[in-house]
């Protein structure tokens, strides 16, 4: 499975690893991704999302209705 958030769309981001020596080799950052069920009243059912901890407080902050909204134009699949 990908490293993406459904809700903000966060990917892992690529850097260098550098050792004391300078040495560089390559290094990812993932985003903390969370799997959350969340009852979606709009639809009448629950869904299943993965989200970061970003998208979770996206989520508290908008209410989940608002944000299936958006990931639905966006053609997001739910």
């Amino acid at each position: 499975m990908s490293a993406r958030c459904q809700v903000t769309g966060a990917e892992p981001r690529f850097g260098r690893r550098v050792s004391h020596s300078h040495r560089r080799t390559s290094r990812r950052f993932d985003p903390n991704i969370q799997t959350k069920r969340y009852w979606v009243p709009s639809l009448g059912r629950s869904v299943k999302l993965r989200v970061s901890t970003k998208g979770i407080k996206t989520i508290d902050a908008r209410g989940i209705d608002a944000v299936v909204a958006q990931m639905l134009a966006r053609g997001e699949k739910i």
